[in-house]
């Protein structure tokens, strides 16, 4: 192929990428009377046991907002109720082949991790599964609208950074950051994005989305002896930062300080995604790391408060987390957001 076919061809996908972005529904205004704390009930995963196969606490984004009633911090009713991401959505950043393969059950089971969805029939799974999946999507990508109008955005849910445009993989179906940033690329007037990935394991699927476009700055902080040892990614990382099995609360948070001010120096966003995971706790089988829970309060505290101090619009997404304290951890960090003024839980 010439070099202009070439650049022909890209320059059509562009154009029907654009065409898709400005015809979404997922953008919608939101009330003043909502606060910009995304969720639906549609979250939850929950099929006859199966899902508890999985490490994955599937029930945690829903245990997260009724811990923060139980507080008194928020009421139900001001929480923000995402669009499902449509297969338009979806074709903003996935090939029509990966969409297709979901269709397989045999493929969602091998992505989700949990075998015997292999054996139930395709429209139970997208019905049980993948409409969950297809919610948080929303979530993620209204989360930038709002952020960008209110300074912050929390999605309960997302952060699905195992998923890149072709492959699934880790619990993680849909590539919902990719589709947040190219979103924002094309509503909000962003051109420079930030992803700090706290998650223990590393962000492959963004890394591989984003690889050759220097708009986007990957600062990521993991666990390098677990899950993905996706070393083709790795080269793609702009600023990575190796923390090992066993690593503990004052030697992360001091690496986490150091990293964020060399990310300074290097990148000037205008956009920030906080991937937040909670697997860094101590005792996650997954992450093996041995962050105490005001650890990951002061985490979350100093990435909320880098953002607030360069007036850069943040969401964060709630990511893994394999402990059933984890919705408990994460409520807790909200509130002492709340707490030191960094979001405002008021409507």
């Amino acid at each position: 192929m010439s070099s202009t076919a070439s650049s022909s061809k890209t320059d059509d996908a562009e154009a029907l990428r654009r065409h898709r972005i400005l015809s979404s529904h997922l953008y919608y205004d939101v009330p003043p009377s909502k606060v910009p704390l995304i969720y639906s009930p549609s979250y939850d995963i929950a099929f006859f046991g199966i899902e508890k196969l999985h490490p994955f606490d599937s029930s945690k984004w829903g245990r997260i907002c009724r811990f923060l009633t139980k507080e008194g911090i928020m009421d139900q009713k001001h929480l923000v109720e995402p669009v499902e991401a449509t297969k338009d959505d979806l074709l903003v950043v996935h090939s029509e082949s990966y969409l297709k393969s979901l269709n397989s059950s045999l493929n969602v089971s091998m992505i989700v991790e949990v075998p015997p969805v292999a054996m139930l029939p395709n429209c139970l799974v997208q019905k049980k599964v993948l409409h969950p999946f297809r919610k948080q999507v929303g979530g993620t990508i209204l989360a930038a609208k709002l952020a960008k109008e209110r300074g912050w955005a929390i999605n309960v849910g997302g952060g699905f950074h195992h998923c890149s445009s072709e492959k699934g993989g880790g619990f993680c179906v849909y590539a919902d950051i990719s589709l947040c940033i190219h979103f924002a690329f094309v509503r909000l007037n962003i051109s420079r994005v930030m992803i700090i990935d706290l998650d223990a394991h590393q962000g492959n699927g963004h890394e591989m989305d984003f690889s050759d476009d220097r708009r986007v700055f990957i600062l990521d902080m993991y666990n390098p002896g677990i899950y993905p040892l996706d070393f083709g990614a790795r080269r793609y990382i702009d600023l990575g930062v190796e923390v090992k099995s066993g690593t503990a609360t004052d030697e992360y948070l001091t690496k986490l300080d150091h990293a964020l001010e060399v990310a300074e120096k290097k990148f000037d966003p205008d956009f920030i995604v906080y991937n937040a995971g909670t697997d860094i706790l101590d005792g996650d089988p997954l992450g093996r790391l041995k962050i105490s829970p005001d650890g990951i309060a002061s985490r979350d505290e100093k990435v909320f408060r880098f953002a607030r101090e360069r007036n850069i619009p943040l969401i964060m997404l709630t990511s893994g987390g394999y402990m059933k304290s984890s919705a408990k951890v994460i409520a807790d960090s909200i509130v002492n957001l709340s707490n030191k003024s960094l979001i405002d839980m008021k409507s």
